[in-house]
């Protein structure tokens, strides 16, 4: 059995979307030799993104994947070491920061941030857990292609959704958008374009009771429906349902060492990334709910980075 380390470092960065590659990038500049452990998704929901049409500096549509290994490749470049492993338990009353890995290793920091992101909200069906994977997804960009001439279902009324059902057109035969309430929530820009597509259907005020399939060959075949206001009941044929009903921020292990919103987002001072610890910032995801865009998770990635910076050379 391999002897478990114990790793020290000026910063340590947990998280590695765009947020934790940009802190990277920025701290490792600054010659602080920052560690980034990269957790369960590296490279964060980007790299579930397929088409990123508004990132700047790109006038051609580019690859979620792409663009996070090219700032992967970027943030190593500058020297920043990069640890394979999950953060499990922190303990940030003490000083240097105490943080324990999945892999058994100890980290020992003099700052942290926080880049850990959000992940998909589900309805938390028992049918719904039941064909994840064989026709209930999270990720159109990469399920859609999978649902070639087909009918699908996408579930919700932000932004996320709307996008989700505009790229599904790309591949589907029909999207019928699933709506609990009577109007979106969705950028102005981006319902025009839904309200006005020819392949998509939207379904006012209802919500999913319940997704029905077969066995063998496991797949989904329809969904049944509850209107919010009166209750009834009706069934609509699909072959593939995408859940996009919002994010909750991965938070968990956090709790109870961290100041938090009721949802579980870490609080940050105002025009800041600190938060109430001393010497642990957060950036991105983590504690925005409001944009969650790769550039406003990078810019905090920076911000964090330079805040860690000014926090280590005021108390050298």
């Amino acid at each position: 059995m391999s002897q478990k380390k114990e790793v020290h470092s000026k910063v340590l960065i947990i998280g590695s979307g765009p947020a934790g590659y940009t802190a990277a990038i920025y701290a490792a500049r600054a010659m602080l030799n920052p560690i980034l452990v990269s957790g369960m998704e590296p490279g964060g929901q980007l790299t579930t993104t397929t088409d990123v049409e508004n990132y700047p500096g790109f006038s051609d549509v580019i690859q979620g994947p792409w663009l996070m290994e090219e700032m992967r490749k970027q943030a190593e470049a500058v020297g920043t070491i990069f640890k394979n492993d999950m953060i499990k338990e922190v303990d940030f009353k003490k000083y240097p920061l105490e943080l324990l890995g999945e892999s058994g290793d100890k980290y020992t920091a003099e700052t942290v941030i926080i880049a850990t992101g959000a992940q998909a909200r589900w309805l938390n069906l028992d049918s719904e857990t039941k064909f994840r994977g064989f026709g209930v997804s999270a990720c159109a960009t990469c399920d859609g292609f999978f649902y070639k001439n087909k009918e699908v279902v996408v579930v919700g009324g932000g932004n996320a959704a709307v996008e989700e059902a505009l790229f599904l057109t790309k591949f589907a035969s029909k999207v019928t958008l699933i709506h609990r309430r009577d109007s979106l929530r969705a950028e102005k820009l981006l319902q025009q374009k839904i309200l006005s597509h020819s392949k998509i259907k939207i379904i006012w005020n209802n919500k999913i009771k319940e997704i029905v399939g077969t066995e063998n060959p496991k797949g989904v075949t329809s969904v049944i429906l509850e209107n919010t206001i009166d209750q009834s009941i009706s069934k609509i044929d699909t072959h593939g349902i995408f859940i996009a009903i919002g994010h909750d921020p991965a938070t968990k292990i956090f709790s109870n060492q961290i100041e938090m919103d009721k949802e579980g987002y870490i609080i940050t001072k105002a025009d800041s990334t600190k938060t109430n610890i001393k010497g642990v910032f957060a950036a991105g995801d983590v504690k925005d709910k409001t944009y969650r865009q790769a550039v406003t998770a990078a810019g905090m990635g920076c911000m964090a980075a330079l805040e860690a910076e000014k926090f280590l050379s005021e108390n050298n």
